[in-house]
């Protein structure tokens, strides 16, 4: 029977990096998982390589999460933000329009760098939007004023707002305040239940953005729906894209292990680089041996006017499903995994 134990990472990587530690060295752990921050995610990458433990990565979205960090240990199921925004442009280009000037606000770490770098690349590239300034806060703002009011006096005809968490929910409330919402759409490169519920759906109706999961996806398919209703069942609300990449990490980890006989890192790690293909509640699944990023769709959502929503949980329209396939890099970037041993 195995057993589990879990901390608090206080989305830092110094916390998380000690937590994880001692459950590898104290309790002799066979696999680590979790993080909501890509700084943590790839600060437990380099202890799983260090200490030869698998990481099923938790939530990152950060490029370098399975690209210049990548190591061998680590596997990440959430698509990277070059996958978020190659999925995401191309509803922006059909909703919002070509040749528009965007302005971000960048959280100032790696998730909030990466995911700008890239929504901008796509958008520039394949629907000649132009970037015209970014507004760099530190990671943990309150008080966005200053950064808002220059987004609100740019000009722009869309506002990027890459920040995620509680950061986001703040930077939406306070766009609504300044009336950056009422000169431009606003666009969320990651968008999350928690900040729709908090923000309310009033701020975020018509806005667009990609998630690693959406509960809807249950009536489409029977996996989802067994996953949605046994967990609405448990804790009576709709899981969030969290839990799933909780769930299905949980599950591919579990499969390896049944394919390979063994908890073995070495031998887990080749049965998750074999590119054996599962049914989860996304669809058909799998890891890319170069980098270790899952395959798998991308939803594409806008968010729904308050008269629209069929229940509390009911935030969300999704506008597409882009197939994983199309949207992988091509060139892994900058992944150059790790030893075995």
């Amino acid at each position: 029977r195995l057993i589990y134990k879990y901390g608090d990472t206080q989305t830092q990587p110094n916390p998380a990096v000690q937590i994880q530690s001692g459950f590898i060295s104290q309790d002799k752990a066979i696999m680590i998982t979790g993080c909501v921050n890509s700084a943590v995610a790839i600060a437990l990458e380099k202890l799983a390589q260090r200490d030869k433990v698998v990481n099923m990565v938790g939530c990152s979205g950060a490029n370098e999460t399975t690209g210049v960090d990548c190591q061998r240990y680590g596997f990440r199921s959430q698509p990277s933000a070059y996958m978020a925004a190659k999925a995401l442009a191309p509803v922006l280009g059909k909703q919002l329009g070509r040749n528009l000037k965007a302005i971000y606000l960048v959280p100032d770490y790696a998730y909030g760098h990466s995911v700008q770098h890239s929504t901008s690349e796509f958008t520039e590239k394949e629907l000649g939007w132009k970037t015209i300034g970014s507004q760099v806060c530190p990671l943990g703002t309150t008080d966005y004023s200053s950064y808002l009011l220059n987004i609100a006096n740019s000009g722009a005809d869309v506002f990027v707002n890459v920040c995620f968490g509680h950061d986001a929910v703040a930077s939406s409330k306070q766009a609504k305040q300044f009336g950056v919402l009422d000169k431009m759409k606003m666009v969320v490169p990651n968008i999350s239940a928690f900040q729709a519920k908090e923000a309310g759906a009033e701020i975020m109706q018509g806005v667009y953005g990609t998630l690693d999961f959406w509960w809807t996806l249950a009536e489409r398919d029977p996996m989802a729906k067994i996953f949605v209703d046994t967990f609405h069942e448990k804790f009576k609300y709709r899981p969030s894209w969290p839990a799933h990449i909780a769930y299905s990490q949980m599950m591919c980890w579990a499969d390896a292990v049944e394919r390979a006989k063994s908890y073995d890192p070495v031998s887990v790690i080749k049965a998750l680089e074999a590119g054996h293909k599962l049914h989860l509640p996304l669809g058909e699944v799998w890891y890319r041996a170069e980098d270790h990023q899952q395959v798998r769709p991308v939803p594409v959502v806008v968010g729904k006017k308050p008269s629209e929503m069929r229940n509390p949980d009911d935030y969300f329209e999704i506008v597409g499903m882009v197939p994983g396939p199309e949207v992988m890099p091509p060139d892994f970037l900058g992944c150059k995994l790790g030893s075995y041993t």
